[in-house]
């Protein structure tokens, strides 16, 4: 059990991430800690429990400043950890430095106030959490000056705040980019993408703008599993989720407008997509004008833009015909973070085996395609696949080959284009 004297940086990590970021599914919120915590051990002969590890999982490298934050994360912050009764309706990036005992039973508490103030360029508010007791006047005085906030962490878990920053603006970098990409509804999570063809997602808005009931409609002219579609049409941006209920897009209500230009109507636009269900031809083949649509939309989500981009630099370079595995490798020293989010399961055991503590890839796990992010390889690659952008398909984790998985442009341009 530990004591005031032994709280350790991880414990110190799990009580804040806890506090600042709790497990309570809440909207535009998202968090990773870094690579050197997924590891056994912390110090020499001090373990870091398998429990522990699971408290502070999802795992990542991000470079924020000069260095790699502990924690850095996306989510509205309660105001009594804040200068400022309001901070607007975007949720701050935060970056927060942990600090505990060491073996010769110090804690550096000014050093990670320096760390955090580091941050502050790229992030909106940054913090260093201690335990309480080795928090001094003159680490307060400095965090003070410096705009950074200070946490005081007890035995128990409980989290003082001791300095409240203010909000700043910041000029964000790619790779906390991708930690504001990951708290939106577009990041991509567990549950992104559960269908594995974008006629699925395109029915979702014609279904909403219908006069009759949108489950009743999707179910019998689109496809069975309403939820999955929703969850989807969502984070292909067609659909927010207002507290009044469900509301198009300016994309979603583009797609109802081609439906409208093309069929008259939606419910006879409906008709057509019944005429589909069950079929496996490439969509751009079977219905080439929804083809064009289903484009148009894969194309505004995010990580298609520069999947496609960096395909493209591949084949530029002589890679015409990349494995899953070659991809990634490629991805991951372009762009680590976004990579790493967007490819391998968020799960403590994937990241650990994958990531070495310093953040980089361990490429013979890379042959196990359990490793990877079935939303991506599997629903996210058969949409790109219809939409005409790639030559293969997706295949389910279980089921892949990550060094058979074929990642090549079906039009890739000339080089000197």
């Amino acid at each position: 059990m530990a004591t005031a004297s032994t709280l350790s940086e991880p414990q110190v990590l799990a009580h804040t991430k806890r506090r600042l970021f709790p497990d309570d599914e809440a909207e535009n919120a998202y968090a990773v800690v870094d690579t050197q915590f997924a590891q056994d051990e912390w110090l020499p002969n001090r373990p870091i429990p398998e429990a522990l590890r699971k408290q502070l999982a999802p795992f990542n490298h991000v470079r924020i400043g000069s260095g790699y934050p502990d924690l850095v994360g996306v989510r509205l912050l309660d105001s009594e950890l804040l200068a400022v009764d309001r901070v607007g309706d975007e949720p701050p990036l935060v970056a927060i430095e942990a600090k505990g005992y060491t073996g010769d039973g110090a804690v550096d508490v000014e050093t990670g106030v320096v760390q955090a103030y580091d941050r502050l360029n790229e992030v909106n508010a940054a913090y260093v959490a201690a335990p309480g007791a080795a928090i001094s006047q003159s680490a307060r005085t400095l965090a003070r000056e410096l705009n950074v906030g200070v946490l005081a962490v007890d035995v128990d878990g409980e989290v003082t705040p001791c300095e409240v920053p203010r909000i700043v603006g910041n000029h964000t970098a790619e790779e906390a980019t991708a930690i504001r990409f990951q708290a939106t509804a577009q990041g991509v999570a567990d549950k992104s993408f559960g269908l594995n063809h974008p006629k699925n997602y395109l029915g979702y808005p014609l279904a909403i703008y219908h006069t009759a009931e949108t489950e009743t409609v999707l179910a019998e002219r689109v496809v069975g599993a309403v939820d999955s579609a929703r969850q989807g049409a969502t984070f292909l941006g067609l659909i927010n989720n207002e507290p009044d209920g469900e509301r198009l897009t300016p994309l979603g209500q583009e797609v109802v407008r081609f439906a409208l230009n093309r069929y008259g109507s939606v419910d006879a636009a409906l008709n057509e997509f019944a005429g589909w269900k069950r079929s496996r031809k490439r969509f751009c083949e079977l219905a080439p004008e929804w083809g064009l649509v289903t484009r148009r939309v894969v194309w505004a989500y995010p990580a298609t833009q520069l999947l496609v981009e960096e395909l493209q630099t591949m084949h530029d370079d002589g890679i015409s015909k990349p494995s899953l595995v070659d991809l990634v490798e490629w991805l991951h020293v372009h762009h680590p973070t976004f990579t790493v989010e967007l490819f391998l399961k968020g799960s403590d055991d994937v990241r650990r085996r994958v990531l070495t503590e310093d953040g980089e890839l361990r490429p013979s796990e890379l042959a196990d395609g359990a490793v990877f992010h079935s939303p991506t390889v599997f629903q996210l690659k058969a949409m790109l696949y219809h939409a005409g952008v790639l030559t293969e398909r997706g295949a389910e984790p279980n089921r892949l080959d990550p060094h058979a998985d074929d990642w090549a442009l079906r039009q890739p341009l000339d080089r000197f284009r």
